[in-house]
């Protein structure tokens, strides 16, 4: 009874490679104190829609970095958002700072997009940095990021993320994050899957930008980070991932609001990446690691788990430096079996809950405009 092993072994594999992957990731060079010698003039976009957990936090931390010129544009088209009172607050905190609230209203079907149109209206500077609200970012963390586009061959910068959490379900979703998703990022930059970019963190020119058609050409897309990383590489452009790592804030979410959002996230990448969706079935290695138990094959099974736990601690807590992957390790298979779920719940099903609007997704991943799709509640 060896076939029921092959899935488990398969398995075990993607771990090694993501190993190897974090090995190379690791020999990267650079830091968060690296310098581009040009250092140019950086417009930052920040699309607002309510206020996230240490938003105050996350804002002040851009607005105190270490770096030549750059403004901070806030966008929402809700002119009573709740996050407007800290950003009036960084205002007068940082007065010879450019921080700017532009109020945006759009019809675009994706709303966030809509808003970042009209920031890049008001941007006077020739890179732009988009990433999204509740991003805490690190001392030289501009630098770092503007650096790789030194090269005009470089087209978008993106990032890495880690996240922090204040309950058991949120700690889940902040686990994997760590050992599931960014393994998964490095296998794909090192099987040379480099189109795409998060949203953590995208910096990229006006020039790019233009050519691609602004960001109109996106805003029929939920996907819009990927989209728009796409969008550059059909350019001819590569993208690259800094040498930082920054932190979102998961806040204290229940079980019901942690599947809710991970299935959009989950259906997203399904009409994104079909391909790639279906093939994320061979990285369950828990779930794989129990069927070659059942059948007696109790040593593959050990081995895979020891392989999936070591590949996600080193990268959880070794690249991403996510202290907390040390605390909750032993959560990983637990972890491991409700992403096997949330992946199958993704497998079919065209709606998903974006904040407080529910939205129709088309095969080819563009928003489907739908009168039926009224705002529900929070």
């Amino acid at each position: 009874m060896i076939w029921p092993a092959i899935p488990a072994l398969a398995a075990g594999a993607y771990y090694c490679l993501a190993i190897v992957a974090a090995a190379t990731w690791r020999g990267r060079s650079g830091g968060a104190g690296a310098a581009s010698r040009a250092a140019p003039a950086l417009s930052i976009l920040k699309p607002v829609h309510g206020r996230d957990p240490q938003f105050y936090e996350a804002i002040l931390s851009h607005a105190t970095q270490e770096y030549p010129e750059f403004e901070i544009l806030f966008g929402t088209n809700n002119p009573e958002d709740p996050a407007l009172p800290d950003i009036r607050r960084l205002q007068r905190e940082f007065p010879n700072r450019r921080i700017e609230i532009v109020i945006a209203k759009n019809d675009a079907p994706n709303a966030k997009v809509g808003v970042l149109a009209e920031l890049a209206k008001h941007a006077r500077h020739p890179l732009l940095l988009v990433n999204d609200s509740d991003i805490v970012v690190e001392p030289g963390y501009l630098h770092a990021v503007t650096a790789p586009l030194a090269d005009p061959g470089v087209g978008l910068v993106t990032c890495l993320y880690r996240a922090a959490a204040q309950s058991w379900p949120s700690r889940s979703e902040a686990l994997g994050i760590a050992t599931e998703f960014a393994p998964s990022v490095m296998v794909a930059r090192l099987l040379g899957v480099a189109d795409f970019a998060l949203g953590s963190t995208m910096v990229f020119r006006t020039e790019a930008l233009e050519r691609i058609g602004g960001f109109r050409a996106i805003a029929n897309y939920l996907a819009d980070d990927y989209q728009l990383g796409r969008h550059i590489a059909q350019l001819g452009y590569r993208i690259e991932f800094a040498p930082v790592v920054v932190e979102t804030d998961l806040g204290s979410g229940s079980w019901g609001q942690i599947w809710r959002h991970q299935l959009r996230w989950s259906r997203t990448i399904r009409v994104s990446r079909p391909s790639g969706y279906y093939g994320y079935v061979v990285t369950h290695a828990t779930l794989w690691s129990l069927v070659a138990l059942a059948a007696g094959q109790w040593q593959v099974a050990a081995a895979v788990i020891a392989v999936r736990v070591v590949a996600g601690v080193w990268i959880g807590a070794g690249i991403l430096k996510d202290r907390k992957v040390l605390r909750d390790f032993w959560m990983i298979p637990l972890r491991d079996l409700f992403g096997f779920a949330i992946w199958a719940g993704g497998l079919s099903g065209d709606t998903v809950q974006w904040r407080d609007r529910q939205l129709k997704l088309r095969p080819d991943g563009h928003i489907l405009d739908d009168p039926q799709a009224a705002p529900t509640p929070h």
